[in-house]
Protein backbone atom coordinates (compact mmCIF):
# COMPACT_ATOMS: atom_id res chain seq x y z
CA UNK A 1 0.00 0.00 0.00
CA UNK A 2 1.30 3.26 -0.58
CA UNK A 3 0.48 6.73 1.42
CA UNK A 4 1.38 10.17 1.28
CA UNK A 5 3.29 11.66 4.22
CA UNK A 6 1.60 14.17 5.97
CA UNK A 7 2.90 17.72 5.31
CA UNK A 8 3.14 19.95 8.02
CA UNK A 9 2.15 23.21 5.97
CA UNK A 10 3.01 25.61 9.03
CA UNK A 11 6.54 24.28 9.42
CA UNK A 12 6.55 24.21 5.19
CA UNK A 13 5.79 27.80 5.09
CA UNK A 14 8.57 28.55 7.69
CA UNK A 15 11.00 26.91 5.86
CA UNK A 16 10.08 28.68 2.71
CA UNK A 17 10.68 32.01 4.64
CA UNK A 18 13.76 30.79 5.20
CA UNK A 19 14.82 30.45 2.04
CA UNK A 20 14.54 27.05 1.59
CA UNK A 21 14.21 25.39 -1.85
CA UNK A 22 10.36 24.77 -2.09
CA UNK A 23 10.99 21.12 -3.00
CA UNK A 24 13.08 20.36 0.01
CA UNK A 25 10.85 22.45 2.22
CA UNK A 26 7.98 20.10 1.55
CA UNK A 27 9.94 16.88 2.14
CA UNK A 28 11.44 18.31 5.18
CA UNK A 29 7.84 19.46 6.57
CA UNK A 30 6.92 15.89 5.53
CA UNK A 31 9.39 14.33 8.41
CA UNK A 32 10.18 14.36 12.24
CA UNK A 33 10.94 17.83 12.37
CA UNK A 34 9.67 20.09 15.09
CA UNK A 35 11.36 23.54 14.43
CA UNK A 36 13.20 25.27 11.89
CA UNK A 37 16.37 24.65 14.09
CA UNK A 38 16.06 21.25 13.27
CA UNK A 39 17.60 21.55 10.14
CA UNK A 40 20.30 24.02 11.09
CA UNK A 41 23.37 21.97 10.37
CA UNK A 42 25.61 24.56 12.80
CA UNK A 43 27.80 22.50 15.18
CA UNK A 44 26.96 25.22 18.11
CA UNK A 45 23.93 23.13 17.71
CA UNK A 46 25.19 20.23 19.21
CA UNK A 47 23.31 18.61 22.16
CA UNK A 48 25.78 19.34 25.41
CA UNK A 49 28.18 16.55 26.58
CA UNK A 50 27.19 17.57 30.31
CA UNK A 51 23.85 16.25 29.48
CA UNK A 52 24.99 12.78 29.47
CA UNK A 53 24.94 10.01 32.87
CA UNK A 54 28.20 9.47 33.43
CA UNK A 55 30.47 11.70 31.30
CA UNK A 56 31.44 13.29 34.70
CA UNK A 57 32.91 10.17 35.87
CA UNK A 58 34.57 8.82 32.44
CA UNK A 59 35.99 12.26 32.31
CA UNK A 60 37.83 12.22 35.88
CA UNK A 61 39.17 8.22 35.04
CA UNK A 62 40.53 9.66 31.50
CA UNK A 63 42.51 13.03 33.18
CA UNK A 64 43.76 11.03 35.86
CA UNK A 65 45.14 8.44 33.27
CA UNK A 66 46.63 10.66 30.89
CA UNK A 67 48.18 12.77 33.67
CA UNK A 68 49.47 9.64 34.92
CA UNK A 69 50.87 8.64 31.51
CA UNK A 70 48.61 5.52 32.33
CA UNK A 71 48.35 2.41 29.67
CA UNK A 72 44.98 3.06 28.15
CA UNK A 73 43.50 0.26 26.06
CA UNK A 74 40.48 0.20 23.50
CA UNK A 75 38.32 -2.82 23.29
CA UNK A 76 35.93 -2.21 20.07
CA UNK A 77 33.31 -3.96 18.62
CA UNK A 78 34.39 -5.70 15.19
CA UNK A 79 31.63 -3.50 13.03
CA UNK A 80 32.31 -0.13 11.04
CA UNK A 81 30.80 1.27 14.12
CA UNK A 82 33.04 -0.16 16.84
CA UNK A 83 35.58 -0.08 14.00
CA UNK A 84 34.82 3.69 13.51
CA UNK A 85 34.35 4.11 17.22
CA UNK A 86 37.88 2.86 18.09
CA UNK A 87 39.78 5.12 15.43
CA UNK A 88 37.73 8.18 17.04
CA UNK A 89 39.00 7.06 20.35
CA UNK A 90 42.61 6.21 19.40
CA UNK A 91 42.84 9.66 17.32
CA UNK A 92 41.11 11.41 20.17
CA UNK A 93 42.82 10.50 23.08
CA UNK A 94 46.60 10.82 21.84
CA UNK A 95 45.40 14.39 20.85
CA UNK A 96 45.32 15.23 24.27
CA UNK A 97 48.71 13.39 25.44
CA UNK A 98 47.43 9.97 26.07
CA UNK A 99 49.52 6.40 25.69
CA UNK A 100 46.69 4.20 24.04
CA UNK A 101 46.21 1.35 21.99
CA UNK A 102 43.56 -1.32 21.31
CA UNK A 103 42.28 -4.73 21.21
CA UNK A 104 39.38 -6.20 18.93
CA UNK A 105 37.59 -9.52 19.23
CA UNK A 106 37.35 -11.69 16.24
CA UNK A 107 33.65 -12.38 15.90
CA UNK A 108 33.84 -16.29 15.15
CA UNK A 109 36.57 -16.97 18.13
CA UNK A 110 35.85 -14.46 20.87
CA UNK A 111 32.36 -13.55 20.62
CA UNK A 112 31.08 -10.10 21.14
CA UNK A 113 31.80 -7.57 24.20
CA UNK A 114 34.39 -7.67 26.86
CA UNK A 115 34.47 -11.06 28.17
CA UNK A 116 36.94 -12.35 30.36
CA UNK A 117 39.11 -13.87 27.63
CA UNK A 118 39.29 -10.55 26.10
CA UNK A 119 40.46 -9.27 29.22
CA UNK A 120 42.84 -12.21 29.97
CA UNK A 121 44.15 -11.15 26.00
CA UNK A 122 44.08 -7.38 27.36
CA UNK A 123 46.54 -8.32 29.93
CA UNK A 124 49.05 -9.85 27.36
CA UNK A 125 48.25 -7.05 24.89
CA UNK A 126 51.83 -7.46 22.29
CA UNK A 127 51.96 -3.62 22.41
CA UNK A 128 51.22 -2.22 25.17
CA UNK A 129 51.27 -5.03 28.40
CA UNK A 130 48.60 -4.71 30.59
CA UNK A 131 46.54 -1.84 30.71
CA UNK A 132 46.09 0.19 33.56
CA UNK A 133 42.49 1.39 32.41
CA UNK A 134 39.98 -0.47 29.47
CA UNK A 135 38.01 1.64 27.39
CA UNK A 136 34.74 0.04 25.84
CA UNK A 137 33.50 1.20 22.68
CA UNK A 138 30.38 0.34 20.88
CA UNK A 139 29.98 -2.33 23.48
CA UNK A 140 30.34 -3.14 27.38
CA UNK A 141 26.53 -2.22 28.56
CA UNK A 142 26.32 -6.44 28.33
CA UNK A 143 29.60 -7.31 30.07
CA UNK A 144 29.17 -8.14 33.23
CA UNK A 145 30.87 -10.84 33.46
CA UNK A 146 34.28 -9.12 31.90
CA UNK A 147 33.80 -6.43 34.00
CA UNK A 148 34.12 -8.11 37.14
CA UNK A 149 37.58 -10.20 35.61
CA UNK A 150 38.95 -6.63 34.85
CA UNK A 151 38.55 -5.38 38.19
CA UNK A 152 39.78 -8.81 40.22
CA UNK A 153 42.56 -8.19 37.82
CA UNK A 154 43.05 -4.59 39.19
CA UNK A 155 42.15 -2.88 35.81
CA UNK A 156 39.10 -0.22 35.76
CA UNK A 157 36.81 -0.20 33.21
CA UNK A 158 35.50 2.81 31.01
CA UNK A 159 32.46 1.67 29.11
CA UNK A 160 30.93 4.05 26.52
CA UNK A 161 28.10 2.35 24.70
CA UNK A 162 25.00 2.88 22.71
CA UNK A 163 22.91 -0.88 23.14
CA UNK A 164 20.42 -0.87 24.96
CA UNK A 165 21.21 -1.99 28.85
CA UNK A 166 19.36 -5.17 30.93
CA UNK A 167 17.72 -5.12 33.99
CA UNK A 168 21.18 -4.42 35.87
CA UNK A 169 24.22 -2.16 34.38
CA UNK A 170 27.51 -3.75 34.99
CA UNK A 171 29.51 -2.77 37.83
CA UNK A 172 32.10 -0.41 35.91
CA UNK A 173 33.92 2.40 37.28
CA UNK A 174 31.87 4.36 34.70
CA UNK A 175 29.47 3.87 32.06
CA UNK A 176 28.40 6.77 29.78
CA UNK A 177 25.81 5.85 27.26
CA UNK A 178 22.69 7.74 26.11
CA UNK A 179 20.08 4.73 26.73
CA UNK A 180 21.24 4.06 30.36
CA UNK A 181 18.41 4.43 32.93
CA UNK A 182 18.25 8.15 33.95
CA UNK A 183 20.32 9.67 31.47
CA UNK A 184 19.04 12.92 30.42
CA UNK A 185 20.61 13.08 27.18
CA UNK A 186 18.09 14.38 24.85
CA UNK A 187 19.16 12.11 21.49
CA UNK A 188 19.01 8.44 22.55
CA UNK A 189 20.42 7.49 18.84
CA UNK A 190 23.90 8.42 18.95
CA UNK A 191 25.96 5.52 17.65
CA UNK A 192 28.54 3.87 19.69
CA UNK A 193 30.74 6.37 17.56
CA UNK A 194 29.11 9.21 18.56
CA UNK A 195 29.13 8.38 21.95
CA UNK A 196 32.45 8.34 22.19
CA UNK A 197 33.09 11.48 20.33
CA UNK A 198 31.08 13.15 23.12
CA UNK A 199 33.55 11.64 25.57
CA UNK A 200 36.25 13.06 23.82
CA UNK A 201 34.06 16.71 23.49
CA UNK A 202 33.59 16.58 27.37
CA UNK A 203 37.29 15.15 28.34
CA UNK A 204 38.54 18.35 26.36
CA UNK A 205 36.97 20.90 28.27
CA UNK A 206 38.19 19.59 31.36
CA UNK A 207 41.59 20.10 30.04
CA UNK A 208 40.87 23.18 28.86
CA UNK A 209 39.52 24.23 32.13
CA UNK A 210 42.28 22.90 33.90
CA UNK A 211 44.72 24.96 32.30
CA UNK A 212 46.33 22.24 30.09
CA UNK A 213 46.13 24.33 26.89
CA UNK A 214 47.39 27.30 28.31
CA UNK A 215 50.65 27.13 26.41
CA UNK A 216 49.47 24.65 23.80
CA UNK A 217 47.32 24.31 20.97
CA UNK A 218 44.06 23.09 21.88
CA UNK A 219 43.30 19.64 20.09
CA UNK A 220 40.80 20.17 17.02
CA UNK A 221 38.01 17.21 17.11
CA UNK A 222 36.21 18.54 14.02
CA UNK A 223 38.56 15.87 12.35
CA UNK A 224 37.31 13.25 13.96
CA UNK A 225 33.98 14.11 12.21
CA UNK A 226 34.24 12.10 8.81
CA UNK A 227 34.66 9.04 11.11
CA UNK A 228 31.91 10.20 13.47
CA UNK A 229 29.81 10.00 10.17
CA UNK A 230 30.82 7.27 8.57
CA UNK A 231 29.77 4.94 11.93
CA UNK A 232 26.65 6.78 12.46
CA UNK A 233 25.13 6.33 9.10
CA UNK A 234 26.74 2.63 8.80
CA UNK A 235 25.19 1.80 12.25
CA UNK A 236 21.76 2.25 10.84
CA UNK A 237 20.90 4.96 13.65
CA UNK A 238 18.07 6.65 13.88
CA UNK A 239 19.00 10.13 12.13
CA UNK A 240 17.70 12.51 14.49
CA UNK A 241 18.54 16.03 14.19
CA UNK A 242 21.83 15.79 16.94
CA UNK A 243 23.28 12.32 14.50
CA UNK A 244 22.19 14.87 11.54
CA UNK A 245 24.34 17.58 12.78
CA UNK A 246 27.47 15.52 13.17
CA UNK A 247 26.75 13.89 9.63
CA UNK A 248 26.57 16.59 7.65
CA UNK A 249 29.57 18.31 9.40
CA UNK A 250 31.74 15.06 8.68
CA UNK A 251 30.32 14.96 4.71
CA UNK A 252 31.40 18.13 4.47
CA UNK A 253 34.88 17.47 5.55
CA UNK A 254 34.75 14.57 3.85
CA UNK A 255 34.31 16.87 0.25
CA UNK A 256 36.69 19.18 0.74
CA UNK A 257 38.72 16.27 0.72
CA UNK A 258 39.93 16.69 4.84
CA UNK A 259 39.14 13.33 5.69
CA UNK A 260 41.60 10.16 6.92
CA UNK A 261 43.89 8.84 4.62
CA UNK A 262 42.35 5.38 5.25
CA UNK A 263 38.59 6.92 4.28
CA UNK A 264 40.28 8.56 1.20
CA UNK A 265 41.51 4.67 0.13
CA UNK A 266 38.13 3.43 0.78
CA UNK A 267 36.34 6.05 -1.23
CA UNK A 268 39.00 5.17 -4.11
CA UNK A 269 38.15 1.18 -3.74
CA UNK A 270 34.43 1.74 -3.92
CA UNK A 271 34.63 4.14 -6.92
CA UNK A 272 33.13 7.04 -5.10
CA UNK A 273 34.17 10.80 -5.86
CA UNK A 274 34.96 12.64 -2.14
CA UNK A 275 34.08 16.05 -3.77
CA UNK A 276 30.44 14.26 -4.44
CA UNK A 277 30.59 12.00 -1.56
CA UNK A 278 26.79 11.29 0.03
CA UNK A 279 25.61 9.69 3.35
CA UNK A 280 24.14 7.07 1.03
CA UNK A 281 27.62 6.70 -0.35
CA UNK A 282 28.53 6.32 3.35
CA UNK A 283 26.16 3.44 4.17
CA UNK A 284 26.63 1.33 1.05
CA UNK A 285 29.67 1.75 -0.71
CA UNK A 286 32.20 2.54 2.70
CA UNK A 287 30.86 0.65 5.36
CA UNK A 288 30.13 -2.37 3.72
CA UNK A 289 33.37 -2.75 3.06
CA UNK A 290 34.86 -2.14 7.02
CA UNK A 291 32.15 -4.45 7.96
CA UNK A 292 33.29 -7.65 5.66
CA UNK A 293 36.46 -7.79 7.60
CA UNK A 294 34.87 -8.04 10.91
CA UNK A 295 32.25 -10.60 9.16
CA UNK A 296 35.08 -12.84 7.23
CA UNK A 297 38.38 -11.75 8.66
CA UNK A 298 39.18 -9.61 11.72
CA UNK A 299 38.33 -5.62 11.98
CA UNK A 300 41.71 -5.38 13.03
CA UNK A 301 42.62 -4.40 9.36
CA UNK A 302 39.64 -1.58 8.88
CA UNK A 303 40.75 0.07 12.09
CA UNK A 304 44.17 0.41 10.52
CA UNK A 305 43.04 1.17 7.64
CA UNK A 306 41.12 3.81 9.49
CA UNK A 307 44.14 5.07 11.78
CA UNK A 308 46.28 5.31 8.68
CA UNK A 309 48.13 8.65 7.16
CA UNK A 310 50.49 7.11 4.61
CA UNK A 311 47.95 7.17 1.53
CA UNK A 312 49.91 4.43 -0.17
CA UNK A 313 50.05 1.88 2.87
CA UNK A 314 46.11 3.14 3.46
CA UNK A 315 45.52 2.03 -0.45
CA UNK A 316 47.04 -0.83 0.11
CA UNK A 317 45.11 -1.63 3.17
CA UNK A 318 41.53 -0.83 1.33
CA UNK A 319 42.17 -3.01 -1.63
CA UNK A 320 42.40 -5.77 1.30
CA UNK A 321 38.88 -4.97 2.38
CA UNK A 322 37.71 -4.67 -1.03
CA UNK A 323 38.25 -8.00 -1.68
CA UNK A 324 37.21 -9.30 1.42
CA UNK A 325 34.03 -7.60 0.80
CA UNK A 326 34.07 -8.98 -2.43
CA UNK A 327 33.77 -12.39 -0.86
CA UNK A 328 31.12 -12.04 1.43
CA UNK A 329 28.92 -11.11 -1.35
CA UNK A 330 29.43 -14.41 -3.12
CA UNK A 331 28.65 -15.84 0.17
CA UNK A 332 25.85 -13.54 1.18
CA UNK A 333 24.16 -14.21 -2.72
CA UNK A 334 24.68 -18.25 -2.02
CA UNK A 335 23.62 -18.02 1.53
CA UNK A 336 20.39 -15.39 0.89
CA UNK A 337 19.33 -18.05 -1.93
CA UNK A 338 19.22 -21.16 0.60
CA UNK A 339 17.65 -18.89 2.89
CA UNK A 340 15.03 -17.90 0.76
CA UNK A 341 14.24 -21.36 -0.63
CA UNK A 342 14.11 -22.39 2.99
CA UNK A 343 11.50 -20.09 4.04
CA UNK A 344 9.58 -20.64 0.97
CA UNK A 345 9.22 -24.36 1.75
CA UNK A 346 8.61 -23.44 5.29
CA UNK A 347 5.78 -20.98 4.28
CA UNK A 348 4.02 -23.37 1.16
CA UNK A 349 0.51 -23.83 1.45
CA UNK A 350 0.45 -21.48 4.21
CA UNK A 351 -2.38 -18.76 3.87
CA UNK A 352 -0.21 -16.30 5.78
CA UNK A 353 3.14 -15.94 6.47
CA UNK A 354 3.77 -17.09 10.23
CA UNK A 355 4.05 -13.90 12.47
CA UNK A 356 7.88 -14.60 12.56
CA UNK A 357 10.76 -16.12 10.75
CA UNK A 358 13.15 -18.38 11.91
CA UNK A 359 15.68 -20.15 9.37
CA UNK A 360 18.91 -22.40 10.45
CA UNK A 361 21.26 -24.36 8.01
CA UNK A 362 24.17 -25.93 9.09
CA UNK A 363 26.08 -24.44 5.58
CA UNK A 364 25.28 -20.93 7.19
CA UNK A 365 28.30 -18.52 8.25
CA UNK A 366 27.66 -16.21 11.05
CA UNK A 367 29.37 -12.91 10.07
CA UNK A 368 26.82 -12.99 7.24
CA UNK A 369 23.60 -13.76 9.32
CA UNK A 370 22.57 -10.16 9.77
CA UNK A 371 22.78 -9.29 6.27
CA UNK A 372 20.42 -12.69 5.21
CA UNK A 373 18.14 -11.72 8.11
CA UNK A 374 17.67 -8.34 6.63
CA UNK A 375 16.60 -9.61 3.17
CA UNK A 376 14.13 -11.96 4.58
CA UNK A 377 12.60 -9.18 6.36
CA UNK A 378 12.38 -7.50 3.59
CA UNK A 379 10.87 -9.58 1.03
CA UNK A 380 8.34 -11.31 3.74
CA UNK A 381 7.43 -8.35 5.87
CA UNK A 382 7.79 -10.34 9.13
CA UNK A 383 10.67 -10.09 12.09
CA UNK A 384 13.12 -12.44 10.77
CA UNK A 385 15.72 -14.41 12.83
CA UNK A 386 18.65 -16.67 10.63
CA UNK A 387 21.12 -19.21 12.81
CA UNK A 388 24.26 -20.17 11.59
CA UNK A 389 26.65 -22.78 13.92
CA UNK A 390 29.25 -21.58 16.21
CA UNK A 391 30.98 -22.61 19.01
CA UNK A 392 31.38 -21.39 22.23
CA UNK A 393 33.99 -22.38 24.90
CA UNK A 394 34.15 -25.62 23.20
CA UNK A 395 30.42 -26.62 22.54
CA UNK A 396 28.54 -26.20 19.97
CA UNK A 397 25.60 -23.28 19.55
CA UNK A 398 23.73 -21.29 17.46
CA UNK A 399 24.32 -17.79 16.33
CA UNK A 400 21.41 -15.67 15.71
CA UNK A 401 20.84 -12.79 14.36
CA UNK A 402 17.87 -11.14 13.60
CA UNK A 403 15.75 -8.02 12.15
CA UNK A 404 12.46 -7.02 12.74
CA UNK A 405 9.79 -4.13 11.61
CA UNK A 406 8.10 -0.65 12.78
CA UNK A 407 6.60 -1.43 15.93
CA UNK A 408 7.58 -5.21 17.33
CA UNK A 409 10.93 -4.33 19.92
CA UNK A 410 13.02 -7.20 18.78
CA UNK A 411 15.58 -6.76 21.90
CA UNK A 412 12.24 -6.10 23.88
CA UNK A 413 11.01 -9.42 22.34
CA UNK A 414 14.79 -11.53 23.82
CA UNK A 415 14.86 -10.17 26.66
CA UNK A 416 10.70 -11.49 27.45
CA UNK A 417 11.95 -15.00 26.03
CA UNK A 418 14.65 -15.14 28.67
CA UNK A 419 12.75 -14.30 31.03
CA UNK A 420 9.82 -17.00 29.92
CA UNK A 421 12.20 -19.52 29.22
CA UNK A 422 15.56 -18.98 31.20
CA UNK A 423 17.14 -21.97 30.14
CA UNK A 424 16.76 -21.01 26.37
CA UNK A 425 19.36 -17.77 25.67
CA UNK A 426 23.16 -17.84 26.47
CA UNK A 427 23.40 -14.47 25.89
CA UNK A 428 21.52 -11.89 23.79
CA UNK A 429 21.09 -7.85 22.56
CA UNK A 430 20.89 -5.61 20.17
CA UNK A 431 17.76 -2.58 19.59
CA UNK A 432 14.63 -2.50 18.43
CA UNK A 433 15.17 -3.37 15.10
CA UNK A 434 18.30 -5.37 15.13
CA UNK A 435 19.37 -8.14 17.98
CA UNK A 436 21.46 -10.94 18.12
CA UNK A 437 21.27 -13.97 20.18
CA UNK A 438 23.31 -17.19 21.07
CA UNK A 439 21.60 -20.56 22.50
CA UNK A 440 21.92 -24.12 22.25
CA UNK A 441 21.21 -25.93 18.92
CA UNK A 442 18.24 -28.25 20.99
CA UNK A 443 16.51 -24.74 22.25
CA UNK A 444 16.39 -23.85 18.83
CA UNK A 445 12.67 -24.94 18.52
CA UNK A 446 11.67 -23.76 21.51
CA UNK A 447 13.12 -20.38 20.70
CA UNK A 448 11.67 -20.34 17.35
CA UNK A 449 7.97 -21.22 18.95
CA UNK A 450 8.21 -18.31 21.93
CA UNK A 451 8.97 -15.83 19.79
CA UNK A 452 5.84 -16.83 17.14
CA UNK A 453 3.91 -16.32 20.24
CA UNK A 454 5.39 -12.77 20.75
CA UNK A 455 5.08 -12.21 17.30
CA UNK A 456 1.26 -12.75 17.22
CA UNK A 457 0.16 -10.82 20.60
CA UNK A 458 2.51 -7.57 19.35
CA UNK A 459 2.18 -7.51 15.80
CA UNK A 460 -1.19 -5.70 14.61
CA UNK A 461 -2.92 -6.01 11.31
CA UNK A 462 -1.69 -2.51 10.32
CA UNK A 463 1.97 -3.20 11.90
CA UNK A 464 2.00 -6.19 9.05
CA UNK A 465 0.86 -4.18 6.28
CA UNK A 466 3.03 -3.56 3.72
CA UNK A 467 2.98 0.67 3.38
CA UNK A 468 5.74 2.95 0.91
CA UNK A 469 5.30 6.25 2.14
CA UNK A 470 5.42 8.49 -0.82
CA UNK A 471 5.75 12.30 -0.81
CA UNK A 472 3.28 12.87 -3.84
CA UNK A 473 4.26 14.00 -6.97
CA UNK A 474 6.90 16.58 -7.90
CA UNK A 475 5.23 19.04 -10.03
CA UNK A 476 6.60 19.68 -13.67
CA UNK A 477 9.20 22.58 -12.95
CA UNK A 478 11.11 20.61 -10.36
CA UNK A 479 12.18 18.28 -12.62
CA UNK A 480 15.10 19.23 -13.25
CA UNK A 481 18.69 18.37 -12.49
CA UNK A 482 19.54 21.15 -9.58
CA UNK A 483 17.15 19.85 -7.74
CA UNK A 484 17.61 16.07 -8.20
CA UNK A 485 21.17 17.47 -6.98
CA UNK A 486 19.55 19.69 -3.77
CA UNK A 487 17.84 16.67 -2.60
CA UNK A 488 21.24 14.21 -3.12
CA UNK A 489 23.10 16.39 -1.08
CA UNK A 490 21.20 15.70 1.76
CA UNK A 491 21.93 13.55 5.23
CA UNK A 492 18.72 11.37 4.68
CA UNK A 493 18.88 7.64 6.49
CA UNK A 494 17.20 5.68 9.20
CA UNK A 495 14.14 7.68 10.59
CA UNK A 496 14.80 10.46 7.97
CA UNK A 497 14.37 8.81 4.72
CA UNK A 498 15.59 9.86 1.11
CA UNK A 499 12.46 11.49 -0.55
CA UNK A 500 10.26 9.14 -3.04
CA UNK A 501 8.13 11.13 -5.61
CA UNK A 502 4.84 9.03 -6.56
CA UNK A 503 2.97 10.01 -10.21
CA UNK A 504 1.27 8.24 -12.86
CA UNK A 505 3.20 7.90 -16.21
CA UNK A 506 3.00 5.89 -19.55
CA UNK A 507 4.70 3.50 -20.07
CA UNK A 508 5.98 4.34 -24.59
CA UNK A 509 8.66 1.43 -24.27
CA UNK A 510 10.86 -0.58 -22.48
CA UNK A 511 14.07 -2.89 -22.96
CA UNK A 512 16.26 -5.44 -21.03
CA UNK A 513 19.75 -3.61 -20.24
CA UNK A 514 22.28 -5.31 -18.29
CA UNK A 515 20.73 -7.99 -17.95
CA UNK A 516 18.57 -7.24 -15.19
CA UNK A 517 17.54 -4.09 -15.27
CA UNK A 518 14.72 -2.04 -17.47
CA UNK A 519 15.35 0.69 -19.61
CA UNK A 520 12.00 3.36 -19.71
CA UNK A 521 10.16 5.48 -22.20
CA UNK A 522 7.87 7.77 -20.52
CA UNK A 523 5.89 9.92 -20.87
CA UNK A 524 4.83 12.44 -17.68
CA UNK A 525 2.77 15.79 -17.43
CA UNK A 526 2.51 15.43 -21.34
CA UNK A 527 6.70 15.30 -21.05
CA UNK A 528 8.57 12.24 -22.95
CA UNK A 529 11.05 11.29 -19.93
CA UNK A 530 13.48 8.36 -19.76
CA UNK A 531 14.21 5.80 -17.18
CA UNK A 532 15.23 2.88 -15.46
CA UNK A 533 14.29 0.12 -13.25
CA UNK A 534 17.01 -1.63 -11.27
Amino acid sequence: MMRARHVDRKLEQALLDHGLNPVLARVYAARELQTITDIRPGLDDLLRPDKMAGIEQAVDLLFNAIHQQAKLLVVADYDCDGASACAVAIRGLRMMGAKVDYLVPNRSVHGYGLTPEIVLLAMRHPRLGKPDLIITVDNGIASHEGIDAAAASGIPVLVTDHHLPGAKLPDADALVNPNRPGCGFASKHLAGVGVMFYVLLALRACLRERGVFAHAPEPRLDGLLPLVALGTVADVVRLDANNRRLVTHGLQRMRQGQMPAGLWALCRVAGREPAILTSQDLGFALGPRLNAAGRLSHMRLGIECLLCDDTEQALAMAQQLDAINRERRLLESDMREQALQHADTLLDGLGEPPAALCVFDTRFHEGVIGIVAGRLKDRHHRPCFVFAPSESEGQPVLKGSGRSLPGFHLRDALDAISKSHPDILLRFGGHAMAAGCTLRPQHLAAFEQALQNLAQQGLTPATLQRTVLTDGPLEREHLRVDVAATLQNQVWGQGFEAPLFQDKVQVLGQRIVGEKHLSLKLRLHGQAVDGIWF
